[in-house]
């Protein structure tokens, strides 16, 4: 029986509670129809002036998850996951021709004119005036993109991992970007079946790193 079948979807804040790093997988693939949901889902993440500065890049070949792996220090969850997820970042998207994504906002009603005229000088102006910060906001777009969907991949039954040891070069050469500077890679989540237990490692006290109005002065709960 599909285990897909049996899933009765979890509610967000079970899925944040439940969610656990796995890092040993089966080998049941995922459907195409639940794939499907879990990138529309993915791609429904908030970025900075709407931009989706995002890339998303689903590895699911053999020879391009062996690949990856390789890039990843041959960490095993990537060949094991019937697909990895690769977040990349444009680094300047919000200097590109932004009308598909105002004329999508303007249909729907959810900008106006003013806003529509005002994201058409402002945004590119903005996204230029960042200079060497242009790489950190595009990669924190991709990485709340990446939250979406560790999340929602969690309540819908499955499994993820997020990763943050791979050699950039090495997966943008994977994902056919290796001569693209523009590029940033952001994270890597391989999502399939747990093939492990989703055991809590647990959290500090809250008055160790969460804090009222300045650093050191502990939040008590």
């Amino acid at each position: 029986m599909n285990p897909i079948t049996e899933v009765q979807p979890l509610d967000v804040p079970k899925a944040i509670i439940q969610r656990r790093s796995i890092k040993t997988f089966k080998s049941d693939p995922i459907t195409p129809e639940l794939l499907k949901q879990l990138v529309e889902l993915t791609i429904a993440a908030p970025s900075s002036f709407n931009i989706q500065d995002w890339r998303i890049i689903l590895v699911q070949d053999e020879a391009q998850k062996a690949a990856l792996c390789e890039a990843c220090w041959n960490q095993k969850q990537v060949v094991q996951a019937p697909v990895s997820f690769v977040f990349a970042a444009d680094v300047l998207a919000g200097e590109k021709d932004l009308t598909p994504m105002l004329e999508q906002g303007l249909a729907s009603g959810a900008f106006n004119e003013g806003t529509v005229n005002y994201f058409r000088t402002s945004v590119p102006q903005f996204q230029a005036g960042l200079g060497d910060k242009k790489r950190e906001f595009a990669v924190k777009d991709a990485m709340i993109a990446a939250t979406h969907l560790v999340l929602a991949a969690e309540s819908l039954g499955l499994s993820t991992c997020f990763m943050n040891g791979w050699i950039e070069e090495k997966v943008k050469a994977v994902i056919g970007a290796e001569n693209d500077p523009d590029l940033a890679i952001a994270v890597v989540v391989p999502v399939g079946y747990a093939a492990e237990p989703r055991l809590n490692p647990g959290r500090l006290p809250l008055s160790s790193n969460v804090f009222v109005d300045r650093v050191g002065n502990p939040y008590q709960g």
